[in-house]
């Protein structure tokens, strides 16, 4: 379901930007990466679950104990069917810094890399700033050309469909109790999604757009050309 917020220029500016970065043709040196994060609770069983028999199904019991929490950065090129997924201890910007440092290096003859980022505060040059002072910071935030969607508007981020295939296909309904343990997980998935060349198929356009948001757009379109 969307949860479209007000609609206004700004708002729109901002979509046109996305879906417009989208619509464009694969282009090995223009790659196109979308960028989100997922938070995870880790959890640990207090008894072994019973294995599978015949005619009996495997048992989990109900009670767990709670491990604290960790974060998995999910980035994805739908169009290449490329993905990053890194596991981390938290989401604070030293985090970001690091994981833009990892997608950067994935990238080293692209003329420019556009990452699709939501509004959170630390996706910025400052978290760059922070972890690798302000020369470094500058020549990894100059590698990518940056496109924010708009506030309440992650959905424009494809990002979100990764973080989905991730929690279905990695994480399901298993306790993991450590960041250890998530990371292998995440990271056995990572390689299986990149052997497959796992792509994503998204179909919204700017008409799609257009259609959907009737007269906004029109008179967005009218006030920008």
């Amino acid at each position: 379901m969307w949860c479209v917020a007000e609609v206004n220029e700004a708002y729109l500016e901002r979509m046109e930007d996305v879906l417009e970065i989208y619509e464009k043709p694969y282009n090995p040196q223009e790659p196109v990466v979308c960028l989100d994060e997922k938070p995870v609770v880790l959890h640990r069983d207090l008894r072994p679950p019973t294995q599978a028999q015949p005619q009996q199904p495997a048992k989990r019991d109900y009670e767990y104990k709670r491990c604290g929490t960790a974060n998995v950065f999910c980035a994805v090129e739908p169009l290449a069917g490329r993905h990053f997924t890194w596991s981390t201890p938290n989401r604070s910007g030293k985090q970001f810094a690091k994981m833009l440092q990892r997608v950067a290096k994935a990238y080293p003859n692209a003329r420019t890399i556009h990452l699709v980022l939501d509004n959170l505060s630390t996706h910025a040059r400052s978290s760059l700033v922070r972890q690798f002072g302000s020369q470094q910071a500058d020549q990894l935030w100059n590698r990518f050309t940056v496109h924010y969607t708009p506030k309440h508007a992650s959905w424009l981020n494809q990002a979100e469909i990764e973080i989905s295939i991730f929690a279905r296909q990695c994480l399901g309904s298993r306790r993991i109790a450590s960041l250890s343990v998530l990371r292998a997980e995440a990271n056995a998935w990572n390689r299986a999604v990149n052997r497959q060349r796992l792509k994503i198929n998204w179909t919204f356009s700017r008409l799609d757009a257009a259609n959907v948001f009737h007269h906004q757009l029109q008179l967005f379109k009218r006030s920008r050309y």
